[in-house]
């Protein structure tokens, strides 16, 4: 599992979508 900090941009959201794509299970919190 990853955890991914938010900075309210789209790069986290963009980077998670990529993770789930190679089989990684992410977490988001927003800053």
């Amino acid at each position: 599992m990853i955890l991914v900090i938010d900075n309210y941009d789209s790069f986290a959201y963009n980077l998670v979508q990529r993770l789930g794509e190679l089989g990684w299970e992410s977490l988001v919190y927003r800053n």
